[in-house]
């Protein structure tokens, strides 16, 4: 089923797919996640065999056995990217071969196989084709891709699997925080790391994002979007958000980011960065202690802070708030900086600008 790079996808269209009026109904209002076109990609690998059975065909549930080890030992990954349809009407992705390439690095970490990162790209492009009517029009809208790949062996002992199935699901999707685009609270948990060295931080793996949601639920409790954890051998310095990384710009218009290791290589972090240093600031990877941010943001010299990833875009910071105390950035409203660099980016995605940097991958 395989050659080189490329996968041949078999494409087993959807006998039933959702009626264009029950589809329109749909799209008024997606929210995020909630909402899925007619297919989905699957390809399934076993070892000694490779990749076989590769397909685009009706979304479904999908059967497992009990002891299918993703079940029992978590060896799991995934990514998260979006397709645009532009006002030309033409349909783009964005920067899928960084996913392609970051799926791979996911891959080596979980003791998984590689997909060739031309099939990643790929089916992406094939899912697209063929709902492509599920890709909203309205221009704050997206079409959210989620490939991912799990140990689907059915064994149990603690070992790489030997089986796996690849899948792509696709789900039109609004705004990743549900009032839409405006500055989030974020709360600084006491208790709970994200990740420590040596351990799956810069993975995109499920286990991750589980640890994650208790401090979700505390940051929610003390009336916040978002957590914010600290590194688990100090619980000093600022790690990153539940699922987002984070920036601070200080008054002289510098740009600082807390350094790879343990967290993850956001996509949208590397862009914001080319975008900034290509516009004159100057961007720096360094540790960035808690009690710095909050003495920085108050003296005035950090003027904002600002989340950033696929779902969320670029979003604003406009409150901390952790055991004992809160400090605002700014005025708590919309950074100048923040939004400037969020509208650049979104302007390239959506091709309402150019894109010099080759970031655009045209699929329709």
């Amino acid at each position: 089923m395989s050659g080189g790079d490329k996968l041949d996808f078999e494409i087993r269209p959807n006998p039933r797919p959702v009626d264009a009026a029950e589809r329109a109904a749909l799209m008024v209002d997606p929210g995020f996640g909630r909402v899925f076109t007619d297919h989905m990609v699957t390809a399934r690998y076993a070892e000694g065999k490779g990749w076989y059975e590769a397909r685009v065909e009706a979304r479904a549930p999908i059967q497992m056995d009990p002891a299918s080890a993703v079940l029992h030992y978590a060896q799991e990954i995934f990514e998260g990217l979006k397709a645009y349809r532009n006002a030309d009407g033409t349909v783009t992705m964005f920067r899928p071969e960084a996913n392609a390439e970051r799926f791979s690095t996911s891959a080596t970490r979980l003791a998984m196989p590689h997909l060739p990162e031309g099939a990643f790209v790929d089916s992406l492009r094939r899912l697209i084709d063929i709902d492509r009517d599920w890709i909203p029009t309205n221009g704050e809208d997206s079409l959210y891709l989620r490939p991912f790949m799990f140990a689907n062996e059915v064994f149990l002992g603690v070992r790489p699997a030997m089986e796996y199935l690849y899948v792509v699901i696709a789900s039109p999707v609004g705004s990743y925080f549900k009032n839409g685009i405006k500055p989030v609270n974020v709360w600084v948990s006491p208790d709970y790391t994200r990740a420590a060295p040596g351990g799956t931080g810069a993975a995109k793996c499920g286990g991750n994002y589980a640890a994650s949601l208790l401090p979700q639920q505390q940051a929610a409790a003390n009336g916040c979007d978002q957590v914010v954890f600290l590194d688990a051998v100090e619980q000093r310095w600022i790690d990153e958000l539940g699922g987002m990384n984070i920036f601070f710009v200080y008054d002289d218009g510098t740009l600082v980011t807390p350094p790879l290791g343990t967290i993850l290589p956001g996509i949208t972090r590397e862009a914001v960065m080319r975008l900034a240093t290509d516009a004159g600031r100057a961007v720096i990877e360094r540790p960035v202690a808690f009690d710095e941010w909050q003495r920085d943001a108050e003296s005035g010299r950090i003027r904002e802070t600002f989340a950033c990833g696929t779902a969320a875009v670029i979003t604003p910071i406009g409150e901390v708030r952790f055991e004992g105390g809160a400090f605002k950035l700014g005025d708590g409203g919309f950074g100048e900086v923040t939004m400037g660099l969020r509208k650049q980016l979104v302007d390239i995605q959506r091709g309402r600008t150019a894109d010099p940097y080759g970031w655009v991958h045209k699929v329709l």
